[in-house]
């Protein structure tokens, strides 16, 4: 039997897509639009795999699904921190692919028809979790904003919580609008103005909390 390695990510993550306001993914309901593309995006504030440190470093990854994501046939392109050394990525590429354990990772690989060569770039990305803001940039490939939802009565945030006592992505989310939401490449879109996650989460081979 294969021993796996043991490692751990903490950190602060986003999934930011093209629907409305609310993931549906997160109520087992199909996408306001039909299908589903976006991009999901990770700080990891403290990890390991192995021996090899994870801490500070950042991926993200763009996602294009023509149902809803548990139908499968899903495409990928994953961004990984250029500042990460040769076993930082063969490290985080392990993890993505589901090889390494981890239900989230292992059902979303799953659910791939069609991998693109991971690409090694700089990535800008600051994520306030409970400011509900932030923002992703990848120059060339993708940008991406997002701030509060507007309490139309006050003016100020109106901050909204999921909690998923058996989620895998995370166990609670809150969530924010897209001011901007655009890639381009191999997965092009443009969808601001919709649905983001923010979360804080500790992903490790046995699930995430």
């Amino acid at each position: 039997m294969e021993t796996k390695v043991n490692w751990t990510m903490k950190g602060r993550y986003t999934k930011r897509c093209n629907c409305q306001l609310g993931c549906p993914c997160d109520f087992w309901d199909r996408p306001s639009k039909g299908h589903c593309e976006g991009m999901l995006g990770m700080i990891i504030d403290e990890g390991h795999y192995g021996g090899a440190s994870l801490g500070g470093i950042k991926f993200a990854a763009t996602y294009f699904f023509p149902g809803a994501l548990h139908e499968g046939n899903g495409r990928v392109q994953i961004y990984i921190d250029e500042r990460a050394n040769e076993a930082q990525r063969g490290a985080l590429l392990t993890i993505l692919s589901g090889k390494a354990g981890g239900p989230w990772f292992e059902v979303v690989a799953s659910l791939m028809t069609t991998i693109y060569e991971p690409l090694f770039v700089p990535i800008e990305m600051d994520l306030d979790v409970e400011g509900l803001n932030g923002t992703v940039r990848i120059p060339g490939h993708l940008e991406t904003i997002v701030e509060p939802i507007k309490n139309i009565a006050t003016g100020g945030a109106h901050r909204i919580q999921v909690v998923l006592p058996e989620g895998m992505e995370y166990k609670v989310t809150e969530t924010a609008r897209t001011a901007v939401n655009k890639a381009q490449g191999n997965i092009a879109y443009d969808a601001g103005g919709l649905h983001s996650s923010l979360a804080r989460v500790t992903h490790t081979p046995a699930g995430v909390s």
